[in-house]
């Protein structure tokens, strides 16, 4: 499973979560990770997000706006239900948003601790992969020493999903 922040404007119209320009930036993310494709990716991930709506455009008018944190209350439920369905072995938290959901489970909030690690949950789980937001409104990977944690993250990734699709389908 993987989880973005919510729906961008490039979503409302194919209803495909990250179709514009984040999701071009994942499909390079997902290639050095191991998957063949964006196809393969999605053929072995439900992809959703925190909340369930476009939040519209940010009033520095770069990005979208962040959800809030009523927002976030009202759509839990949601994703609480979806994550029920879905069972996720893993779960790949895409940008802060998605981070502070599982922020009980993780050792602090900041990309700088977090991505390059896999995070264990407990208790038969999901284990947690935090990432960066492959936006263009994120500046974080703008300094050489994150773009090497990314790199860690995806290599973590690589390693860990064709266990996970192996003992599922076994």
């Amino acid at each position: 499973m993987l989880i973005g922040q919510a729906p961008g404007i490039a979503e409302l119209g194919p209803r495909k979560p990250f179709a514009g320009r984040a999701g071009r930036e994942l499909e390079r993310w997902v290639k050095r990770a191991g998957f063949a494709d964006e196809d393969h990716f999605r053929s072995l991930t439900y992809v959703t997000s925190v909340t369930k709506c476009f939040p519209g455009k940010s009033a520095a008018g770069s990005g979208d706006r962040r959800p809030s944190s009523v927002e976030v209350a009202q759509c839990r439920p949601w994703l609480l239900a979806q994550m029920e369905l879905q069972r996720p072995r893993l779960i790949i938290l895409m940008g802060t948003l998605a981070i502070q959901q599982f922020s009980t489970r993780l050792p602090g909030a900041s990309l700088d601790i977090l991505v390059g690690h896999i995070y264990e949950t407990g208790a038969g789980g999901p284990l947690l992969l935090p990432l960066p937001h492959p936006s263009g409104a994120s500046r974080w990977l703008n300094e050489p020493g994150h773009r090497a944690l990314l790199q860690r993250a995806l290599a973590v990734l690589g390693r860990t999903w064709p266990d996970l699709v192996e003992s599922d389908a076994g």
